[in-house]
């Protein structure tokens, strides 16, 4: 059984992707189950991470966000049956590559796809809905009477951070990238307080927030990298419609939370001083965390197993809440065929891919 993978060779260089004969499979764990895919999404391999955390290998298992049924269960496993349909996120260790017919996965990692989520919008979904619930629930709750930015609210994480923003109530502010974006944001229901279109560069997002506000400034800002240096400093890759550190720290309000997906993020004097005078926070998404500590693995557990009060029966887990909620119109492109997974990770793992990429089998 062939699976896929991700291999570089030395640093700096690209990572190539290949599908390798998978021999000699471990025998199913007392608390594992073994899945049949039916379709995994592609998310960015973040190299430089896994070696941060010594899970550097030569050969790296891509695809970790999948949805399938159930073939078959360890002896300890309590919370899924053969036949179930389910949905979940490989951990960062996992020796498996979702994109295989059958894996086996540790029961913590799954839980149960709503029965009327096709299979490429549960597993095209379902890392997003972690990052926002991570962001909007523990880093900085959105709640009513908050205003909050999405950045770049077309994108996918975007799109699914502003539909959760506008369920608990807050008031959504979101840029553009593009008139498609625009259009595809004015579209959504309940309709946003403002869209502000950046592609040509000429719109001052600082500005418009703090028109939209009164002058009183965010209660949270989320964004997707920000620009550190001007724009001659700044590297190629990164995007010139990304807003700079000065206008996020100029637009939050007194007692603003800045959420940052930048990992590389500086401050300097200046800029801790205005934070420090309105009281605003700065907090890192990084939504790898609740596999990096043990001590953290019980909120992963909440996200994954408990309950909250919305109507909903109360055997569904948070995520599946979130697809039923909100009924997600998540920024998806059209399922692709297995043959095509190796062009479709490379134009991923070069962030060229503004919709989520998901490989059907």
């Amino acid at each position: 059984m062939k699976a896929f993978f991700g291999q570089q060779n030395s640093p700096g260089e690209e990572m190539t992707f290949v599908f390798q004969e998978r021999e000699n499979r471990p025998a199913l764990g007392d608390h594992e189950v073994k899945v049949q895919v039916r379709a995994c999404a592609l998310s960015w391999v973040d190299t430089e991470l896994l070696s941060e955390i010594k899970l550097k290998k030569e050969l790296v298992p891509v695809g970790r966000e999948i949805s399938g049924v159930v073939l078959e269960v360890g002896s300890k496993v309590t919370f899924f049956q053969p036949e179930d349909e389910v949905v979940g996120i490989l951990p960062l260790d996992s020796e498996e590559s979702g994109l295989c017919e059958v894996i086996l996965v540790h029961e913590h990692y799954l839980v149960q796809k709503p029965e009327k989520v096709c299979w490429a919008a549960a597993a095209g979904t379902v890392r997003d809905g972690l990052r926002a619930y991570t962001a909007l629930h523990y880093l900085a709750p959105a709640s009513a009477g908050k205003t909050v930015l999405v950045l770049d609210g077309a994108s996918p994480f975007g799109t699914i951070a502003v539909q959760l923003a506008q369920h608990r109530g807050a008031k959504v502010i979101s840029t553009a990238h593009s008139l498609e974006d625009k259009q595809f944001l004015e579209r959504l229901r309940p309709p946003l307080a403002r869209v502000i279109d950046v592609a040509h560069g000429e719109v001052a997002v600082a500005e418009s927030c703090l028109e939209e506000t009164g002058g009183l400034g965010l209660d949270v800002v989320l964004d997707g990298g920000v620009k550190l240096y001007s724009a001659e400093d700044e590297p190629p890759s990164k995007s010139q419609l990304l807003p700079h550190k000065h206008d996020i720290i100029t637009l939050l309000g007194v007692g603003g939370h800045w959420i940052t997906t930048e990992k590389n993020l500086q401050l300097d004097p200046p800029d801790s001083h205005s934070l420090f005078l309105k009281g605003a926070t700065v907090s890192f998404l990084n939504d790898e965390i609740w596999n990096l500590s043990n001590v953290q693995q019980g909120k992963y557990l909440y996200i994954l197993l408990s309950s909250l009060s919305h109507g909903i029966p109360a055997d569904l887990s948070v995520l599946s809440r979130l697809f039923l909620l909100f009924h997600f119109r998540p920024q998806l492109d059209e399922p692709i065929p297995l043959y095509e997974a190796k062009v479709s990770m490379e134009i991923v793992q070069k962030n060229q891919a503004r919709k989520r990429q998901v490989i059907q089998f």
